[in-house]
């Protein structure tokens, strides 16, 4: 990426001569709006059941019609960017998901509003992919821990601001305000990047081969969702995850899984994927058991549960920039090693705290928590991106978030499965020390030390073409 002549004619590159920070913040913006939709419809979802004159099991597909095919279609989704431009691909995503967010707005009846949310995940999609790339390209290398913080922290912000700004809206406007709301901020996104973004090719259909890969991989991912999803009413969905191999096993060993097992082995990326996904399921487990216990086992209310668990998104919006800075200073690894301690610390300190809790107590400890987390998100996405090849970026960013969006789906099934085995009255604990376990697996996966490709190929006999030199 430092030949900036020949590098400018690939698909999806910007010429990082100078540091575009307005597309950084698009980056953020969109990955804030895209996390953002993850989790807002949840409180919504009585709501859109009394509305729609449906069941509560087909109102819960308005947030599984978005989630699945997020997570499904990531993979495939990673490969297809890899070959097109950059700027029309974000273009068109942001276009879809705006447009979705309309129509499911004003869905008259449950199956326009279930379709709107599966188009809305669609683009979804795509802007979780390509939201690590756009930051990462849009500055120069020396201050890219800085860049990739801004998305790696609004993210992640999203997700947990999702519900709060949730309730307030349905209080005030109803339920079509959840879709509504994120709409002015896709918008002035479509602007900025309209204006500011340099063109950089074309988009193009994938071909009948790259449409079965999507489907094998989309089948395997979407059964495996679901069935981590319902285990966290029931341990028992967990066996579903059997299903989940055949497809996944075939979409790997063919011309669609095989490239991107290859970049990340050969970038030795698997340890940083693993520890992405060990942290991200030790926080939702945490999440999950923290909010629960509070609010049914001690009694305390909604407001003050949400006062308790927002010291986890403070801390990391505090350390977010900071993270960014170290890691351009002190290079990404030694930061993300103690971002993923600090974390690990903060969710150990909560396992003793015994069987009454206090919000003080339960709140300085999550901000611990989230500081660690801040501190380390930017920094190890710089790492991961850092170490992928430029014409495997996308692919590379795409394993990133299936990574993440795993680990926030498995934390709480896995918690509830331990809560469970633990009993009513080592439950809690035990759930505790399941999210601390896995916070504190990310440590070493961090911190040993891994080496760079010697050689990579440039093309592979099903990638897409390069741009015309």
């Amino acid at each position: 990426m430092t030949d900036h002549a020949s590098g400018s004619e690939r698909p999806g590159h910007i010429p990082a001569v100078e540091d575009r920070w307005l597309l950084v913040a698009v980056a953020g913006l969109l990955s804030f709006v895209a996390m953002l939709d993850m989790n807002i419809v949840n409180v919504a979802l009585a709501d859109i059941s009394e509305g729609l004159h449906v069941s509560a099991a087909t109102a819960q597909w308005a947030v599984l019609g978005y989630q699945l095919p997020v997570v499904a279609l990531l993979l495939p989704v990673g490969r297809w960017l890899d070959g097109v431009g950059l700027r029309p691909a974000l273009l068109a995503a942001t276009g879809g998901f705006t447009l979705c967010s309309a129509l499911a707005a004003a869905s008259p009846w449950a199956a326009w509003l279930i379709a709107a949310r599966i188009g809305q995940g669609a683009c979804g999609a795509v802007l979780f992919v390509l939201m690590p790339v756009l930051a990462m390209r849009a500055v120069r290398p020396q201050v890219r821990g800085r860049a990739m913080s801004v998305p790696a922290t609004l993210g992640p912000l999203g997700a947990v601001a999702g519900p709060a700004m949730g309730g307030l809206l349905l209080d005030q406007l109803g339920w079509r305000s959840v879709f509504l709301v994120k709409i002015p901020l896709c918008l002035l996104a479509l602007v900025v990047a309209w204006k500011a973004m340099p063109r950089d090719g074309r988009l193009r259909r994938p071909d009948r081969r790259s449409s079965a890969d999507t489907a094998l991989a989309a089948t395997g991912m979407t059964v495996l969702l679901l069935s981590l999803t319902l285990a966290s009413d029931a341990s028992a969905w967990l066996l579903l995850t059997l299903a989940a191999v055949p497809p996944l096993w075939w979409w790997l060993r063919g011309p669609g899984g095989r490239p991107v097992a290859g970049v990340l082995r050969e970038a030795r990326l698997l340890r940083a994927h693993g520890a992405v996904l060990a942290l991200a399921a030790g926080f939702a487990a945490m999440h999950y058991v923290v909010a629960l216990h509070l609010q049914r086992d001690d009694g305390v209310s909604a407001t003050t549960t949400g006062l308790t668990v927002l010291a986890f998104p403070l801390g990391m919006a505090l350390a977010g920039p900071l993270g960014g800075r170290l890691a351009d200073r002190y290079r990404p690894q030694p930061v993300a090693v103690a971002g993923a301690m600090l974390t690990s610390v903060g969710l150990l300190l909560l396992i003793p705290l015994g069987d009454t809790w206090s919000p003080p107590d339960v709140a300085w400890r999550l901000a611990l928590a989230g500081i660690g987390m801040g501190l380390g998100g930017g920094p190890t996405q710089a790492l991961v991106m850092g170490a992928a090849p430029p014409d495997r970026a996308a692919t590379v960013g795409s394993a990133v978030q299936l990574a993440r969006s795993l680990g926030f789906t498995l934390g709480p099934a896995l918690a509830t499965a331990t809560w469970a085995l633990a009993g009513a009255d080592g439950g809690v604990r035990a759930s505790l020390v399941l999210a601390a376990v896995a916070a504190c697996l990310a440590v070493p996966l961090l911190a040993l030390p891994g080496r760079r490709p010697t050689a990579i190929p440039e093309k592979t006999t099903d990638a897409a073409p390069a741009a015309p030199h």
